[in-house]
């Protein structure tokens, strides 16, 4: 039936193109953007993972800066306990040397002591040199307001039944520190650190042999000295092996973070992304039928004309 006042044919073809317009836009913003899932509107469910996710995302960023900060500050203390164990030419290495070339008959032994004495001053220079980011860890204070014998890198962000956790990679200063003017019993630092070898007592950092002579009781107080620097060249090897241990744990945690980021944007992305291939062909595919609705309409539109031929 042909009606003035209905056009049903109009009416199909106008809402088939408004339809075709909506997906059109749709699509459009889709490729404009990149994203399938834009806003909350287009999936909330997956918009509301993936915003987590990229929160989650930017910690980790920052686990990652923290962790290159504390690789830093822990090479710089693993270069300057290994100069500290040192070799031939200084360090620990040499002043045992020297301690040794001490026991030599004749010697002379201020001579030595000079030399020892340099070797000291160049062990507390090292010590107190070793600094970055205002982080000192061989020569500090432990009386100073604040201190805290436990150093943390962060190493890790996690969300667990939505809770959040955060683990940290800890370095107790008290094992590796060489000098603290403050520090007592176990705390004290290893250079100050008073040991007892037989019935000599000296530390590291003080000890003096200008004085001594060839009796028997120096020479065994010479014997007694190496051993003191022995023990001392022990323990900052012990300490050198555990940062060595921290600094690898720290490389291969933020390897790791590296990888997880790359991991949750790809997963990130296969649930807002859009795929361009198949939008392509959609937005090729909804031109073609916005154009055939086009004159669909156009068609429907020209029904009505043909009833003003019936009253000619």
């Amino acid at each position: 039936m042909s009606s003035l006042m209905t056009n049903s044919s109009a009416m199909t073809a106008l809402q088939t193109l408004r339809t075709v317009s909506q997906n059109l836009a749709t699509t459009e913003n889709r490729i404009s953007t990149g994203f399938r899932v834009a806003t909350a509107s287009d999936n909330s469910a997956y918009w509301s993972i993936a915003t987590t996710m990229r929160s989650d995302n930017q910690a980790l960023s920052a686990v990652s800066d923290a962790l290159g900060l504390g690789a830093a500050t822990v090479d710089t203390m693993y270069t300057a306990l290994t100069s500290v164990v040192g070799d031939s030419k200084g360090g620990l290495t040499a002043l045992k040397a020297k301690l040794t070339a001490a026991l030599e008959p004749g010697v002379d032994r201020v001579k030595v002591q000079s030399e020892i004495t340099a070797i000291q001053a160049d062990l507390k220079n090292t010590a107190g040199l070793a600094v970055f980011n205002g982080e000192n860890w061989l020569s500090v204070d432990s009386s100073v307001v604040g201190y805290n014998a436990t150093k943390s890198v962060v190493s890790s962000f996690s969300r667990v039944g939505g809770k959040v956790g955060i683990s940290t990679i800890d370095v107790d200063i008290n094992a590796l520190k060489l000098y603290d003017p403050a520090g007592a019993g176990p705390a004290v630092g290893i250079m100050d650190k008073t040991r007892t070898v037989g019935t000599t007592t000296a530390a590291v950092a003080t000890l003096d042999i200008s004085t001594l002579t060839d009796s028997a009781v120096d020479r065994q107080k010479l014997q007694d000295y190496i051993q003191m620097v022995d023990d001392a060249l022990g323990n900052v090897t012990q300490s050198s092996a555990d940062l060595g241990a921290v600094k690898t744990r720290i490389d291969s945690n933020s390897n790791f973070i590296k990888s997880l980021r790359d991991a949750i944007d790809r997963g990130v992305g296969q649930l807002v992304d859009a795929d361009m291939n198949a939008e392509s062909t959609r937005l090729q595919a909804l031109q073609v039928q916005q154009q055939l609705g086009t004159q669909a309409l156009s068609i429907a539109n020209q029904g009505s004309q043909s009833i003003l031929s019936l009253f000619k």
